[in-house]
């Protein structure tokens, strides 16, 4: 049985020593100009070092470009490619259509997943982009188990699904936090908000509290809960998926570490010894819910909902 890739979302290279003691086998990465919601950014000295502190550990390293990309930009595309092929990134993970023709200019032996967080939900568009250059699709986060193994089964192309972290609910390129609240009224308000960061939302009607910020792509509304799947792995596993991922975006060094641990334990006795992971799995549930912010509570995301709203 083929175990799937641990990939992670760390904060900074000196994390990603932390991470690789803890298990992950890949990592994503990036700059802000280029990727959307990053764990951490990172400039081009330090894609270089992180892609050779990975690979010399057999660990792979994946560079965001899944920015929605205007035409100031567009030019800087092909630059920016050529140097993550020059540095031997594993691969560049895209939503906007510009990187891949750009890639095609100019790197055309650079490795390239597709992912829009939105749109893949089908294993014809996961295949279309397969037989345009992608080697994988990212799933969206809002299909569900019965959905996920069914495009797996019919995939031309590498999988990747997330199974823990954050969801981004709202994205709006513009800088909405001058004026949206105001306007709003009295009916949420915003924690943190003189520190540009870490700011929550707060909707006191349904109880919930969901992270905001703003970076160089714009307004990002967070879910108010943590998906977490770390007990319903066998589906998957058994379906063959290839990449399981860990955002861990708006979290803290020490909580994406123990909870790469704890997916990287759950990961190997579901694939090596499943019967040992059923014995377990409600423990390493239990182990993360304990390491939970008080108002950010697990859930398992849209995996077993039949219809998506």
């Amino acid at each position: 049985m083929k175990k799937p890739e641990l990939l992670v979302t760390p904060i900074d290279v000196a994390h990603m020593k932390e991470l690789i003691d803890a298990g992950a086998d890949a990592f994503i990465i990036g700059e802000e100009r280029y990727g959307l919601r990053l764990a951490g950014e990172f400039n081009r000295d330090e894609i270089k070092e992180a892609i050779e502190l990975a690979h010399a550990n057999g660990k792979k390293v994946y560079v965001a470009m899944n920015a929605l990309f205007h035409n100031e930009k567009v030019d800087e595309l092909g630059e920016y490619l050529t140097f993550l092929a020059s540095v031997n990134a594993d691969a560049v993970m895209f939503g906007d259509p510009a990187v891949l023709m750009a890639a095609k200019e100019s790197t055309p032996n650079l490795t390239l997943h597709w992912s829009t967080e939105t749109t893949g939900t089908n294993y014809y568009t996961c295949n279309y982009w397969g037989r345009k250059g992608a080697k994988r699709a990212v799933l969206a986060r809002e299909i569900n188990m019965e959905s996920i193994v069914e495009t797996k089964e019919n995939a031309e192309v590498e999988i990747e699904v997330q199974v823990h972290g954050m969801v981004c609910m709202f994205q709006s390129k513009r800088s909405l936090l001058g004026n949206y609240f105001e306007y709003q009224g009295k009916a949420m308000e915003i924690e943190n908000r003189k520190l540009g960061k870490n700011m929550i939302l707060h909707d006191k009607e349904r109880g919930n509290k969901y992270p905001i910020f703003e970076d160089e792509n714009g307004t990002h509304i967070m879910s108010p809960n943590d998906m977490c799947i770390i007990d319903e792995l066998e589906e998957m596993i058994d379906a063959g998926v290839d990449s399981f991922k860990i955002d861990g975006i708006l979290q803290t060094r020490e909580y994406i570490v123990d909870v790469t641990r704890s997916y990287r334990q759950a990961i190997d006795l579901c694939v090596d010894d499943r019967d040992q992971y059923e014995d377990v799995k409600e423990d390493l549930l239990q182990q993360i819910e304990e390491k939970q912010q008080p108002h950010r509570p697990l859930d398992t995301g849209f995996f077993f909902k039949e219809t998506v709203y």
